[in-house]
């Protein structure tokens, strides 16, 4: 194929364009971007087309160029001032979420005694098997294996349920995780 050629180039145009743009679409996440960036390639290949009788592969350089324009699009999206002012605003409400959860905080509830209270409710709040699943692997110290062969489920199971345990353990007690500190 001669890209030096009218023809063969807007054969190349046809075949390539839909396919760029669907790779460039799964980066950008925009149809319009996506047919922006591969608009551009094309655009960057007309000019350059007496200079680049030497490539070999011309699907492999079609893909590179769409790569590299869609790298330079995410990398300015990062980097404006939109992205920043949303950047800014997420930023604003974790630290009011902070705020309210500071404000709420009891004073009093560093005594350990209430923080255990706090831990054992949290556990009894657990999904049943989930909750005898995570006791006998914290508690017991049974292994993994040990705990499948007690339910007869696969090990995976077993880590699967300790981590969902953690999971919502840690969701459960968020507001009172610093206290593990002072004791």
């Amino acid at each position: 194929m001669d890209i030096n050629n009218t023809n063969d180039f807007e054969q190349l145009y046809l075949l390539y364009y839909p396919k760029l743009v669907r790779f460039s679409k799964e980066y950008v996440l925009s149809e319009e971007e996506a047919e922006n960036i591969v608009q551009d390639v094309f655009l960057f290949l007309c000019k350059q087309k007496s200079q680049l009788s030497y490539i070999q592969h011309i699907p492999s350089y079609l893909l590179k160029l769409t790569k590299n324009k869609c790298i330079d699009f995410l990398r300015h999206k990062i980097t404006s001032a939109e992205t920043q002012q949303r950047l800014h605003e997420i930023q604003i409400h974790e630290f009011e979420y902070r705020l309210r959860s500071m404000e709420q905080f009891d004073d009093n509830i560093l005594y350990e005694k209430e923080l255990n209270s706090l831990i054992q409710e949290a556990i009894q709040s657990l999904p049943e098997r989930c909750r005898e699943i995570f006791m006998l692997s914290r508690f017991r110290g049974l292994s993994h294996q040990e705990i499948a062969d007690k339910f007869e489920i696969s090990p995976n199971t077993v880590n699967s349920q300790i981590s969902q345990a953690l999971k919502r353990l840690k969701e459960q007690l968020k507001d009172y995780f610093y206290l593990f500190f002072f004791l």
